[in-house]
This record gives structure tokens, sequence and C-alpha cells, in this order.
């Protein structure tokens, strides 16, 4: 439309130039009548506006992660797709920008969340065991650069709902029957990550897009599994718990045990050596520092001890043979 217009003001520029009248002085030079300098003023500055304009309707700006498809005449020009930055282009080209970075499909059971506002967008799939889950997945994947011209051809702008869409959800269920409902809510969760992600590799590629990523969020299963998995980790908790408590009772039993070793290992050792003279004169000293320590004390406690002729306490006074 701005060539259309700028090839329009040169022309008409050109026919004021014709229409401009001149005088011929005395030595035959032709000058410019003054009321014909409006003329010319005009003359030019048509001329430039004119050429300005035609210059920059060649060129196009196609913006940073984006690739932009050739379109003439409502044809699509597959071969001529034009990258990011200043390009020069045919000016009866339309140019259709389609972005080529990473983009996020998600489907959540928030509402709100996903890529559909307003309302749960989550997936729902039967499993091997013939339970219904919902799941939270986000998709992660760009368009290739080389095959924008084919999608826009083929597709449209609207690739994701048309392709992207569709072909998840139907890679999500054909994973999900292979797994049972606690194997994909538990340790096989990323088996069935994989899964998706081999389907939906080869029907993005068929159709010009890149896959990134599968990423598998959340898995919600029915309240009555969920309560028996929830009632299946306590017990399992509960039993961890017991063992503990019995291998702390079995250390305890074991300490016990050699407490009571060591005590009568020392009580042996002791009987041992407190038989004989040595024994016996051992046994009539500490006897002796007993009495010293109730001597001292200040109560009226009155002590009467044996003694032998020699007026020495006697410790074994009822001590022999009956």
């Amino acid at each position: 439309m701005w060539f259309i217009i700028g090839i329009i003001l040169v022309v008409a520029a050109l026919i004021i130039s014709r229409g401009i009248r001149y005088d011929i002085d005395r030595e035959g030079v032709r000058i410019v009548r003054e009321k014909e300098t409006i003329k010319k003023g005009v003359q030019w500055i048509g001329l430039g506006l004119g050429a300005l304009i035609i210059i920059f309707s060649l060129i196009r700006i196609v913006p940073a992660g984006h690739v932009a498809v050739q379109v003439l005449w409502g044809k699509v020009l597959i071969t001529s797709t034009l990258g990011e930055g200043l390009q020069l282009v045919n000016p009866f080209v339309t140019l259709e920008r389609m972005t080529v970075r990473t983009q996020v499909y998600t489907m959540s059971i928030e509402p709100g969340e996903g890529a559909i506002r307003g309302r749960s967008d989550a997936i729902s799939a039967l499993t091997k065991d013939g339970l219904e889950i919902a799941m939270d997945l986000s998709i992660w994947f760009h368009l290739k650069k080389e095959k924008a011209s084919w999608v826009y051809q083929k597709i449209g702008r609207d690739y994701v709902g048309k392709i992207v869409r569709p072909a998840s959800r139907t890679a999500i269920r054909n994973a999900t029957v292979k797994y049972n409902a606690v194997e994909i809510y538990s340790e096989r969760r990323k088996e069935v990550e994989d899964e998706i992600t081999s389907q939906l590799e080869q029907d993005f590629e068929d159709r010009g897009i890149t896959l990134e990523r599968v990423l598998l969020r959340n898995v919600k299963l029915p309240q009555k599994v969920k309560d028996a998995i929830e009632a299946k980790l306590e017990a399992e908790q509960d039993a961890q718990k017991m063992e503990f408590v019995l291998q702390k009772e079995s250390k305890e039993a074991e300490r016990k045990k050699i407490e009571a070793d060591g005590i009568a290992k020392a009580q042996n050792i002791i009987a041992q050596s407190l038989t004989g003279i040595k024994g016996a004169r051992y046994l009539q000293w500490q006897y002796l520092r007993t009495l010293d320590g109730f001597a001292q004390s200040q109560n009226n406690t009155i002590i009467v001890t044996p003694m032998d002729k020699a007026l020495t306490p006697n410790l074994f006074y009822n001590v022999g043979p009956k």
C-alpha cells in the first residue's frame, strides 16, 4: 500500500513539473515565473516523499524470536521464510510473523492455571487397572524455523489448538493405559513421561514442531485409592517406628547384660581378694574407718563393738564354725 502511495506522489510531482511555465530573459535563458515557484517547491517535496515511501516500503523488520512468512497475492512463498532482523522484500508481499520461541501448553486441574482459562483443563485417563485419574501436564515445544511457511499454509496460526492439544491428550491416554494408577502416582512416573514424550516427538516432527519436554506435574487419584495409599504409608511408618523401638530395646538389653556381667566379675574378684589373712585385715581396717565416721558424727548413737583380749575391735566376733 505504501509503495503505491509513493509511486502516486512521484507521478504527481512529475506532472506538476510539466505544468511549470518559464520566461525567457534578454539573453535567452529560461527563468521560472514568480507565480510558478510554489509549484516547483511542491514538485520537489512530492518527489522526496515519494522516494522515501518507496524505499521504506521495501524494508521490513522481523522481531527477535520470530520468522516472517511471505504471502504474495494470497500465495505462500514456501522457500522464502525470513529470519529476524532487517529484511529487504518485495513491496507487494505481506509478511505473517510467527514465533519460534519456546512455548508451554499446560493442562491443569486448577481453573485458570492451564491454557484454557476459567475452567479445569486437566486430562482424564484410564489406567491399566481400570481406574480414572486426572493429571496436570505441561508440554514444552517450539515451531521449526524452516517449517514455518509450511505450517502457516497447511495448518494456520492456531497450530497449538489444532495439533499440540489433541496430539498431547491422545498420547497421554495411550501411555497411562499401560500402567496401574499407583505406579503412575509413585515410582513409575518418569516412565510415563518418557512414554508420552516418545509418542509426541514423532507426531510433532511430522507437523513442523519440535518437542522439548513433557512435565507430569501432578496426578490426582480416586479418593478410595488415595486413602488406601495413605493407610499403607502410615502402616509402613508404624512398622519402621516399631523396628526402631525393638532395635533400641535389644541394644538396651545387651547393655544391661554386659553391665551385669561386669558387676558379677567385679564381685568375684572382690570375694576372692577378701579371703585369707590379708582379706580379714583389710575388712577390719574398713570396719575401723566406719566406726571412726560414726564417732565423728553429731548424733547420739552408741555403738558397742566386740573386743579381743588386747582390746582390739574384733570384726569376726560372731564369725566362725558353729
